[in-house]
């Protein structure tokens, strides 16, 4: 029980560092409103195909990475804007 409050620790970590580094990329142009939509399609993709990704891991951390995302993305799309990817 010791190990999960520790994971869930660093997850916690990581989940800041992910937001400051996606917010800092693209306050500096070098992220696109639209890469970050690219990449919450990316992850919940990830997500929705977790039994075949070659890199496996936790159906639940999946799923958590999917919202989690897409929150980071709708919240610095607010913040910052930028024009939405064009749909092919």
């Amino acid at each position: 029980m010791m190990d999960n409050g520790l994971q869930s620790r660093a997850g916690d970590e990581s989940l800041v560092i992910l937001q400051s580094l996606v917010c800092l990329l693209r306050e500096k142009n070098l992220l696109s409103r639209a890469d970050i939509e690219e990449l919450t399609d990316r992850v919940a993709m990830r997500a929705a195909q977790a039994e075949r990704d070659p890199l496996p891991c936790c159906a639940e951390a999946t799923q958590a990475a999917a919202r989690e995302m897409a929150r980071i993305g709708t919240y610095v799309g607010q913040r910052y804007g930028g024009k939405h990817r064009r749909i092919s």
